[in-house]
């Protein structure tokens, strides 16, 4: 090898050792060393042509990557739980609504009947037993809402009892027996307050033989006053059976106790109301002779 090509080697391996550091890649070094041995290139080459060639840069890496960076691995896609369908199994019908009914017994017919007594509809004592009395002052409830006339305590009577619905009297003073024939109530009031509420059964508006003639079943509206009473079991003078310590208002219309008390108009003209009803009115009520009863 002559001198100049010896200088030529050294100054590549100069070269060589730049380029490496400076990241250039070793083939393409390599390569312009061997294209430099076969041209024959002189020693008169100048440092600037040499500079000048061009050589091929290695790609510049990805801008997140660091010097001397690893590549990150691709993460593993998160596996999705899917839950196992169990057995598919019917939703629960609702529970149907509690009703208290005539014969039911225990503390849900003890709490109504209290709840009946605060409210002032005539009920002799709550002894858990819904009875014919319970019945009675169902019915009045009902007849006051205005709901069915069933004697079952269902939601809408049961709402009327959580309301705390009462009717209201028409009557502002004295004591007052309001006989109201559009709802068939007999309210007892005294001085515009409520004593009692009754169900009761006034005249159906029917026709009728007695003694020979034809009467219709009415019961005369107005403003009355209590004018005759019988403490006993009175027998009716045109024979239509008996009536229970009677309250005589307008001439042979009175209210009285009866074994039959229907939720509508069922007598033939009087005001019949339970038994325990019309006791109640005379030993603790009290409603002597010229006691006002108003019919409306």
């Amino acid at each position: 090898m002559s001198a100049p090509d010896v200088h030529a080697v050294r100054l590549s391996a100069q070269g060589l050792t730049r380029l490496v550091l400076s990241g250039v890649t070793v083939t393409a070094l390599i390569g312009g060393l061997m294209s430099a041995c076969s041209t024959g290139s002189s020693a008169e080459t100048s440092s600037a042509d040499r500079r000048a060639a061009p050589i091929e840069a290695a790609p510049a890496p990805p801008e997140d990557a660091g010097a001397g960076a690893v590549p990150a691995a691709t993460p593993e896609p998160t596996p999705i739980s899917v839950p196992t369908p169990g057995p598919t199994s019917s939703p629960e019908p609702p529970a149907e609504p509690t009703t208290l009914r005539r014969g039911d017994e225990g503390d849900a017919v003890r709490e109504l009947q209290e709840r009946l007594i605060e409210l002032d509809y005539f009920l002799p004592s709550a002894d858990g037993t819904f009875g014919a009395a319970t019945e009675q002052a169902v019915w009045a409830l009902q007849k006051a809402a205005g709901t069915t006339r069933d004697g079952l305590v269902g939601p809408a009577t049961q709402e009327a009892l959580d309301a705390g619905l009462r009717p209201t009297p028409r009557t502002v003073s004295g004591r007052v027996l309001e006989v109201d024939l559009e709802r068939q109530l007999v309210l007892a009031v005294e001085d515009g307050i409520l004593t009692r509420t009754f169900n009761v059964s006034s005249g159906n508006g029917e026709t009728y033989r007695a003694l020979g003639r034809t009467q219709r079943a009415d019961t005369p509206t107005g403003d009355f006053a209590v004018v005759r009473q019988v403490d006993a079991v009175h027998e009716s003078t045109l024979g239509l059976g008996s009536m229970y310590r009677p309250k005589y208002f307008h001439g042979g219309w009175a209210v009285h106790g009866s074994d039959e008390i229907p939720p509508w108009p069922a007598s033939h003209g009087c005001v019949r109301m339970a038994n325990e009803a019309i006791n109640w009115i005379w030993d603790v009520w009290d409603a002597p002779i010229g006691t006002r009863v108003l019919v409306f």
